[in-house]
C-alpha cells in the first residue's frame, strides 16, 4: 500500500524507489487519491498536503532502443524534469491481428519501471488513437483490412469491440504500476486530441468507462485538447471524472486559456496543466529543419511556471523513427501529403542522439531550476560518436530479382489492384504487374489515386533477354499521366512498384489505405487482371517470412540470383529499385560507438543495418541528409548494412559514416507546416 497520495495540485512526491513503505503490506491505511484544486495540483504524504508541480516531458520508448532508455531518463532528471509522459502506440504491440509484441523496443512494462527506479512519474498516453507524428496515429494498419471498413475513433460497435480487447490486453499489464499500487503512473490519458477530431461523446464516455473497469476508480484520467473553445466543448467530458488538460501554441498567453480549461473541469478542481508544452516542431520531407529558438522556448515556459502551472515539455527528448512508423499529415486534401522524416529531433532540448550541450537545454534547465522543489542532478556528457569512415557497397541484387524467389501461392491475383492493407501488407512496397496490347506510338497511364509514390516500368515478355526498363513515377501530391513507349512487338508487361511512405496520423483523412486505391487507365480505358506481390521487408518489431536483407547480404543470393535474373536494360540501371550491400570493421569493443550515414548522392531509400531497419533516407528531397546511427545497433567486428535504393545510386557506392546530424539537404523550399 503507499502512503502518499497525488493530488490535483502539481512538491515533490515521495521517492518510489526509495520509499520504504512504498510496497509495505496495509499496516496503516492511506486513502490515495489526487485532490484537484484551482490553481495548482497538491500532494497528501501522511496527512499533510503539501504543492506538487508537474514539470514533465514526453519521451517516448519506441524511439529508443532499450539500451538507452535509462541514458535518456537521466538526461530527463537532468534537465529537470519530475515526470514522463508517454504515448503507447497500438501498432507496435499488435502489428497483426492477436500477435502480440512487449518485447524489446516494445517492453513497455520495462520501461515504466525503469522510470520508477529513476523517481519518474509517469502520465500514460493509452491511446486507443495517439497522434504522435506516428503511423495511423497508432491504430494497427490491419484495421484498414476490415470490412464493412471501420468509423475509427467513434461509437462504431465493430471499433469499439477491437479496441475493448486491445485495452483488455494493455491496462491490465499497466495496472500494476499505478501510483496507488506502488507504481509510477499518476495519470492515464484517454484518447488525444479529439475536438480537433470529432465529437462523438458516447465514444469518450465509452473509453472512460473501459478504463475504469480495467484500471479502477482512483487513477486520474485526463484528455489533452487544444486551448480554444471549440476543441474543449467537443474533446472533453464534463465533471470530476476526467481532468481536462490543455495545449496551444509555444508563446501563446497561458494564463486565458488556462482560465477557459477551469470551466471544462469540475469547480475548484483544474490546476493549469499544459500537457503539451511545444520545445520545438516536426519537419516533413522537403521542408526546411523546424528550429525554436532556446530563449523564446524558456521563457514562454517561466511564464507557466512562475505561477504555479504545471507543463510536460513536447518533445523533452523526440528520438528517431525507426523502420515504417513514420507518420504524415495531409493539407486541404488527401493528395496534399506530407510524411515525416525518419529523425524525429524535434529541435528537443535532448536531441535525437542524445546531446545535451545545446543552447535549448540550457535555457529550459535554467528556468526549471528556479521553480524545482529539489536540485537539479548534475548534466551528463554527450554521448562520444565516431565516423567510421566511407563503407563501400556493391550492387548484390535488382529487387526485381526476388521475383523468381517469391512463393506464388503468395501472388494475388485480382480484376482491379487492391489495397496493401487487402493482401494482408501493412509496410513495405507492394509490385502490381499488368499486360496490354502495344500499340504505335506508345500509350498513356493514368492512375487517379496512388498512395503513395508509384515508380512504373515496362518488359516485353516475348523477347527472352528484353529486359525491365524505367519509365517514370507517379507521386500522390503531384499526380500526372506517364507516356509509355512501345517497345514491343506484341504485348507489354507494366510493373508499378508502390511505396507505403507513411500513413496520415493527424485530421480528416486518417482512413489512410496504400497502394493502388483507383483503377489504372490505359488510354482511356480501365486496365484489367492484376498480380500483386508483396514486398514488405521488415519492420522495427516485426521480421517477415519472406526476408531478401538476410539472402542479399549474403553471397549466396548472388549465385542464386545469377543462375536466373530479370535484366535491367544497361541504359536504365541507374533508374532501378536495386539492393546494395556494404561492410565495415569495428576493431574493439570500446570503439562501438553512434554514428551517422551520409546519403550525399543517393536518390532515395531504405537502410538496414545489421539487419535493422533504420529507417528511409531521402537526400533528393531533404532536409535529412544523415541518418542517425545507434551503438546498440552495432558490434565489434563486421557490421553489414543493406541499402534497398530506388532510383539512383551515390555513382560511386559509397555511404559515409560520420560523427554528426547534417539537414541541410534538399531544395527546401517548402515551409514549415504547422498544426
Amino acid at each position: 500500500m503507499a502512503f502518499c497520495a497525488f493530488v490535483p495540485v502539481f512538491a515533490p512526491l515521495p521517492s518510489l524507489s526509495s520509499n520504504p513503505h512504498h510496497h509495505a503490506p496495509s499496516v496503516i491505511i492511506v486513502v490515495i487519491k489526487l485532490i484537484l484544486e484551482s490553481l495548482r495540483l497538491m500532494m497528501i504524504c501522511f496527512g499533510k498536503m503539501k504543492p506538487f508541480q508537474i514539470i514533465g516531458g514526453d519521451l517516448h520508448y519506441f524511439r529508443i532502443p532499450p539500451e538507452y532508455w535509462e541514458d535518456r531518463l537521466l538526461r530527463a532528471k537532468a534537465l529537470g524534469l519530475n515526470a514522463i509522459q508517454t504515448y503507447v502506440p497500438w501498432n507496435l504491440h499488435e502489428p497483426n491481428p492477436g500477435k502480440l509484441v512487449f518485447g524489446g523496443i516494445a517492453d513497455l512494462e520495462s520501461f515504466l519501471k525503469l522510470c520508477q527506479k529513476l523517481d519518474l512519474l509517469v502520465l500514460l498516453r493509452a491511446g486507443p488513437y495517439i497522434c504522435g507524428e506516428w503511423d495511423l496515429g497508432g491504430f494497427p494498419a490491419w484495421l484498414l483490412a476490415i470490412e464493412p471498413a471501420l468509423r475509427l475513433r467513434s461509437s462504431d460497435p465493430a471499433y469499439l469491440q477491437l479496441v475493448e480487447g486491445w485495452w483488455g490486453i494493455l491496462l491490465p499489464k499497466v495496472a500494476p504500476l499505478l501510483y496507488g499500487n506502488g507504481g509510477p503512473i499518476v495519470m492515464v490519458q484517454i484518447e488525444n486530441e479529439y475536438g480537433s477530431y470529432g465529437d462523438d461523446k458516447a465514444y469518450l464516455h465509452h473509453l472512460v468507462m473501459l478504463a475504469r473497469q480495467l484500471l479502477g476508480e482512483e487513477i486520474i484520467l485526463y484528455t489533452t485538447d487544444g486551448g480554444s473553445r471549440n476543441t474543449l466543448e467537443k474533446g472533453t467530458i464534463r465533471g470530476d471524472s476526467v481532468f481536462s488538460a490543455v495545449d496551444f501554441s509555444t508563446g501563446d498567453d497561458p494564463w486565458p486559456i488556462f482560465e477557459l480549461q477551469r470551466e471544462f473541469n469540475a469547480p475548484g478542481k483544474s490546476p493549469p496543466l499544459s500537457s503539451e508544452f511545444y520545445t520545438g516542431w516536426l519537419t516533413h520531407w522537403g521542408e526546411k529543419i523546424a528550429k525554436t529558438d532556446a530563449d523564446f522556448t524558456a521563457n514562454a515556459l517561466k511564464r507557466i511556471l512562475s505561477r504555479n502551472g504545471s507543463a510536460v515539455l513536447y518533445m523533452a527528448h523526440g528520438g528517431t523513427n525507426f523502420g515504417f512508423y513514420n507518420g504524415a499529415n495531409t493539407g486541404q486534401d488527401e493528395s496534399d501529403y506530407k510524411p515525416d522524416l525518419t529523425s524525429y529531433d524535434y529541435d528537443a532540448p535532448i536531441r535525437e542522439s542524445g546531446d545535451v550541450d545545446n543552447a535549448k537545454f540550457r535555457a529550459i534547465r535554467r528556468v526549471i531550476g528556479q521553480y524545482s522543489s529539489t536540485p537539479l542532478p548534475s548534466v551528463p556528457s554527450n554521448k562520444e560518436k565516431a565516423g567510421f569512415g566511407s563503407i563501400q557497397f556493391e550492387n548484390t541484387a535488382f529487387l526485381f530479382d526476388l521475383l523468381d524467389m517469391r512463393d506464388m501461392a503468395n501472388v494475388i491475383k485480382s480484376e482491379n489492384p487492391v489495397s496493401m492493407e487487402s493482401v494482408g501488407q501493412m509496410f513495405g512496397f507492394l509490385l502490381y504487374v499488368a499486360e496490354y496490347a502495344s500499340k504505335n506510338g506508345g500509350s498513356r497511364l493514368v492512375i487517379p489515386k496512388v498512395h503513395d509514390r508509384a515508380l512504373v516500368f515496362i518488359s516485353c515478355p516475348s523477347k527472352a533477354n528484353g529486359g525491365v526498363s524505367y519509365v517514370g513515377r507517379i507521386e500522390r501530391w503531384s499526380n500526372q499521366a506517364l507516356h509509355l513507349p512501345n517497345k514491343c512487338v506484341s504485348n507489354i508487361s507494366l510493373f508499378i512498384l508502390v511505396e507505403n511512405m507513411g500513413r496520415v496520423n493527424y485530421g480528416q483523412y486518417l482512413f489512410d489505405r496504400k497502394g493502388i486505391l483507383s483503377p489504372v487507365y490505359l488510354d482511356g480505358s480501365i486496365l484489367h487482371w492484376w498480380k500483386m506481390t508483396s514486398f514488405p521487408l521488415q519492420n522495427l518489431n516485426e521480421d517477415p517470412k519472406f526476408n531478401p536483407i538476410i539472402q542479399v547480404a549474403s553471397s549466396r543470393f548472388t549465385k542464386i540470383a545469377a543462375r536466373k535474373k530479370l535484366e535491367y536494360n544497361s541504359g536504365d540501371a541507374s533508374k532501378g529499385p536495386a539492393f546494395y550491400a556494404g561492410r565495415f570493421i569495428i576493431n574493439k569493443t570500446n570503439e562501438v560507438k553512434d554514428t551517422y550515414f551520409s546519403f550525399r548522392g543517393w536518390g532515395k531509400g531504405i537502410v538496414f543495418v545489421n539487419e535493422f531497419n533504420i529507417g528511409r533516407y531521402w537526400p533528393t528531397s531533404g532536409p535529412q541528409c544523415n541518418l542517425y546511427v545507434p551503438a546498440p545497433i552495432l558490434r565489434q567486428g563486421e557490421n553489414v548494412v543493406v541499402l534497398l535504393e530506388l532510383e539512383s545510386p551515390n555513382p560511386e557506392l559509397v555511404v559515409e559514416s560520420v560523427d554528426q546530424p547534417d539537414f541541410s539537404c534538399g531544395s527546401n523550399t517548402a515551409s514549415v507546416h504547422q498544426l
